[in-house]
């Protein structure tokens, strides 16, 4: 039976987490529909501009993400010192950004601007009391993937809904989300999901696998390097969370690895699993599974199975534990695939 979310995260134990969502009908989010022959490719871009848009709203962050012909993949990052240090008015302006609001909200905003709209009637003291409270239940939810995933899906939904002319569920009912518990699991997952058209024969390199992060990341690095900019953080696209290299103190808020590293561990982790390729781990590899003791048949194994391996939260045994006795559980799940593919 599904858990509930509140059961699934827990920001006390981590901020990372794997979620995906899969379409109900035979008709494809994305790619060509061999029945009909009909393309839905279009709406591999709708996906992409409305995810990386997002992150301007939520105080969520993008680590990874695959758009796939029927379901997405997305690595996220809730950055909740972020939404905390934000006032009503940073949390209004975020959230007036994809709803209308209220009356109320609008009113305030509209003389923060100093609109036309704006009476030059002040705010009354329980007003400004409501707006307020509203604003906390705001930043709540700007820091809720829950609410990040129902409005990257929602807006899509209508979209697909409409240019298929029919009405309905277009998403599953529920995301599946699981807990990326410490560094072996995040970028081990983040590996996972933006090697998934590599996997599926969509295409034969991380670079030229459409809508993926791999492949911004790559692209943006390149165009930046033409340019006069030798900035690494010039380097990484602000739409994505920057990767900051290896864990060290007063760490900056980031992924804890090298873009250099991370870029080459893709790209020879999708050689060796090609299915028309018996393949190997160059004994080049960066040095991350060496930090991380992923063995490298145990680093493929976990690539090309994530999903089918772990079920649930995904980590050492001592944060898994950790894990499970906040949420209340009553095991912890994974544990003997954790201990044998990451310990």
């Amino acid at each position: 039976m599904p858990r509930p979310r509140k059961s699934q995260i827990s920001l006390v134990d981590t901020l990372y987490y794997h979620c995906i969502s899969r379409c109900v009908r035979r008709a494809f989010l994305c790619g060509e529909d061999k029945q009909t022959h009909q393309s839905y490719e279009h709406r591999r871009q709708w996906v992409e501009d409305k995810l990386l848009f997002l992150p301007q709203v939520f105080a969520i962050e993008v680590c990874a993400y695959a758009v796939m012909s029927n379901h997405t993949h997305l690595v996220l990052h809730v950055n909740e010192q972020k939404g905390l240090n934000w006032n009503t008015t940073e949390v209004l302006i975020r959230w007036h950004k994809v709803f209308k609001g209220t009356l109320l909200t609008q009113k305030y905003l509209s003389k923060i601007n100093n609109t036309q709209d704006s009476t030059n009637d002040p705010l009354t003291e329980s007003e400004q009391l409501t707006i307020e409270q509203t604003a906390q239940v705001y930043k709540q939810r700007l820091m809720d993937i829950s609410w990040f995933m129902r409005v990257l899906n929602e807006g899509i939904a209508r979209e697909a809904n409409k240019e298929d002319n029919c009405t309905g569920r277009f998403w599953e009912g529920r995301f599946k989300c699981q807990a990326l518990l410490d560094e072996a699991a995040l970028i081990s997952c983040m590996t996972y999901v933006d090697l998934n058209p590599v996997r599926a024969k969509m295409a034969t390199t991380p670079e030229t696998s459409d809508f993926t992060s791999i492949k911004h990341r790559i692209h943006h690095a390149i165009g930046q390097t033409k340019s006069t900019q030798h900035n690494i953080q010039n380097k990484q696209p602000r739409t994505l969370m920057l990767f900051v290299g290896n864990p060290r103190k007063d760490m900056p808020n980031g992924i804890p690895f090298e873009l250099k590293e991370y870029i080459e561990l893709v790209d020879i982790t999708g050689k060796c699993i090609r299915e028309d390729k018996a393949g190997h781990i160059s004994q080049h590899l960066p040095n991350i599974l060496t930090r991380l003791n992923i063995s490298e048949d145990n680093w493929l194994t976990i690539t090309k199975q994530f999903t089918k391996i772990f079920h649930g939260a995904v980590g050492h045994e001592h944060v898994l534990q950790s894990f499970s006795e906040n949420q209340q559980l009553k095991r912890r799940p994974n544990l003997s695939s954790c201990k044998r593919l990451l310990g």
